[in-house]
């Protein structure tokens, strides 16, 4: 049996508290980092895994405290070569949200161990 596919999303939790930006525009982030790494990687064979079995996709969406700990975390990805999308709003030119393509959980959840589940 393969090892369960994952996809991690991580949005900033200062948008909601600190820049006050409302719960719709904050969803809106993780869907946009979403569908725009699902895009880039659409004949990646883990994507096409993943979305074999629509009613089985495993999502993770967990919170960054800032800017700086998601940038971060972008540049622990890159370095390692785990692709993703790290989501930045325009016009307004802010990082808000990181998607990884789908993964297999064993391969890619000790970068995500750190963060909290997004509330």
């Amino acid at each position: 049996m393969s090892a369960p596919m994952i996809q991690y999303v991580v949005v900033r939790s200062d948008l909601l508290g600190l820049l006050k930006w409302p719960t719709g525009a904050v969803i809106a982030q993780a869907c946009h980092a979403c569908s725009a790494v699902m895009h880039l990687f659409h004949s990646d064979p883990n994507t096409q895994t993943y979305v074999a079995d629509l009613d089985a996709m495993h999502k993770c969406v967990l919170q960054a405290n800032d800017e700086d700990a998601l940038k971060s975390l972008a540049e622990a990805l890159k370095m390692d070569s785990i692709d993703h999308k790290l989501w930045i709003e325009q016009p307004e030119n802010i990082p808000t949200c990181l998607a990884t393509k789908p993964y297999p959980k064993d391969e890619i959840q000790k970068y995500f161990k750190k963060f909290k589940l997004f509330k």
